[in-house]
């Protein structure tokens, strides 16, 4: 299942050169993962991110937020990993959980499908 929501991941956010995620008052979050690192979530598609604000508690106060793919590349994926975090990828489920992976390997992911055309 994890392997598949990565795969759509890239997949959609290369064709809509758009990546959400979520915050409220306090920023975006980043909560530990099961490997004891944190992780930011982001999402290929809004849909995506608002079954997670409609069906997560933690998560129902949550804003849904889209950003240009172009700025998520170059400012938010190195931000990322200067401050430690993962990225969660399409997280799903009752939990909000799934494949959650360095910026530094999403970002290669992401430029080697882009120059082989998504």
């Amino acid at each position: 299942m994890s392997a598949a929501q990565a795969d759509a991941f890239y997949r959609e956010v290369l064709t809509s050169r758009t990546v959400w995620t979520v915050r409220d008052a306090d920023g975006f979050p980043a909560p530990m993962t099961p490997t004891g690192q944190r992780a930011q979530p982001f999402w290929s598609k809004q849909s995506r991110a608002q079954r997670i604000v409609d069906a997560v508690p933690a998560y129902a106060e949550m804003e849904i937020v889209e950003i240009p793919l172009v700025d998520w590349r170059e400012r938010w994926l190195p931000g990322l990993e200067r401050d430690g975090l993962l990225v969660g990828i399409n997280w799903s489920g009752r939990n909000a959980t799934g494949y959650d992976r360095s910026p530094a390997d999403v970002l290669r992911i992401l430029d080697t499908r882009d120059s082989m055309g998504g």
